[in-house]
């Protein structure tokens, strides 16, 4: 079965409410046996418009791993904290 991606594209609102969000979503990864792969801020744009400064790249043994972690209760209740602290585009691949 060939591994999925969740790639999430960041505009950080609040630095603070970020940081809070971003240190309590590894927990909620870990029973789905999700790997954080790369985070990170770009550096150049060489082609076409992208609207976030900021991108995150976790792997996923599979798309449905990705549907489940998205809709547990552990990452729902993160939202409200999110939704406060970045604006975020979130979008799976398969390979």
């Amino acid at each position: 079965m060939p591994d999925a991606y969740l790639v999430g594209h960041v505009s950080v609102k609040d630095a603070q409410k970020w940081a809070e969000y971003r240190s309590k979503v590894p927990a909620t990864l870990a029973p789905w046996g999700a790997e954080l792969l790369f985070r990170g801020e770009r550096a150049a744009t060489y082609s076409g418009e992208l609207a976030h400064p900021e991108i995150v790249v976790i792997r996923f043994p599979d798309t449905d791993a990705i549907e489940r972690w998205f809709h547990s209760d552990a990452y729902q209740a993160l939202l409200p904290v999110r939704e406060q602290a970045a604006e975020v585009l979130l979008l799976s691949y398969r390979s």
